[in-house]
């Protein structure tokens, strides 16, 4: 286990048609973990874009050094807990961040995750949208009921002790992020959600960074009508079990 100033920070990438955003959020990345002086890799688990993601990742590889992006492809779409999986196969840091490949996650906030996680020790430091100075831009009112409902519901269900549960942008300890994706069971929309309500239950601390959350800039919004009936089937399966 690293110790102090040893630590190394593995950064999950899961990407699909993600060409326009990638070079751009592994330079956004590269540059804060340069500055705030932290040891570092990122890892691309492309799954079989067809826009060319993984030739970007490939030349990206050529310009930053094999040490520190790792494209690690899958074949086709197997869903965000497997490519969490995948990638953490491969990592090498005793911390995980997972975040966006889209660019609604700055990277920015990134240095904050790791004072905070120093300062409580915490075993997960999750970014938030609904608390301090938190926020999200450009989304339309819609996409924000259907948070906030989600946020809310769950909150009142199964009183989870964070604020924001379907955010994907967070900092685990590796082994504490390995137990939890041998708990966890949920596909989609829930599976963020699952990952909180199942730390909470195995007693891991849990910190918050309020986070600014950005719509995407390029490409397609992946949540649709579907992913909502699944977060609320999800939402009773974990009321029901846990």
């Amino acid at each position: 286990m690293a110790a102090g100033g040893a630590d190394k920070f593995s950064v999950l990438l899961p990407t699909y048609n993600e060409r326009e955003n990638l070079p751009l959020v592994v330079w956004l990345l590269a540059r804060t973990f340069q500055e705030s002086g932290n040891n570092f890799e990122i890892i691309i688990i492309d799954d079989g874009s067809p826009d060319g993601t993984q030739e970007v990742a490939k030349q990206l590889e050529k310009i930053y050094g094999s040490d520190k992006i790792l494209l690690r492809p899958r074949a086709r779409k197997l869903g965000l807990g497997t490519a969490y999986i995948h990638g953490m196969k491969h990592a090498t840091g005793n911390f995980i961040v997972i975040m966006d490949a889209d660019l609604s996650h700055h990277p920015k906030f990134i240095p904050e995750f790791i004072r905070k996680q120093k300062e409580g020790n915490f075993d997960i430091v999750s970014g938030t949208r609904y608390k301090g100075n938190g926020g999200v831009y450009g989304w339309d009112l819609k996409r924000k009921l259907i948070s906030r409902g989600a946020n809310f519901l769950t909150q009142v269900l199964l009183r989870p002790g964070a604020s924001d549960l379907t955010g994907s942008f967070r900092l685990y300890r590796k082994e504490v992020l390995q137990k939890l994706m041998e708990k966890c069971v949920s596909k989609g929309y829930v599976f963020q959600m699952e990952m909180i309500v199942r730390a909470r239950q195995l007693g891991y601390t849990i910190g918050e960074v309020p986070i600014s959350f950005v719509d995407r800039v390029y490409g397609e919004s992946k949540l649709g009508g579907n992913e909502i009936i699944s977060f609320l089937k999800g939402l009773l399966t974990l009321f029901a079990t846990t």
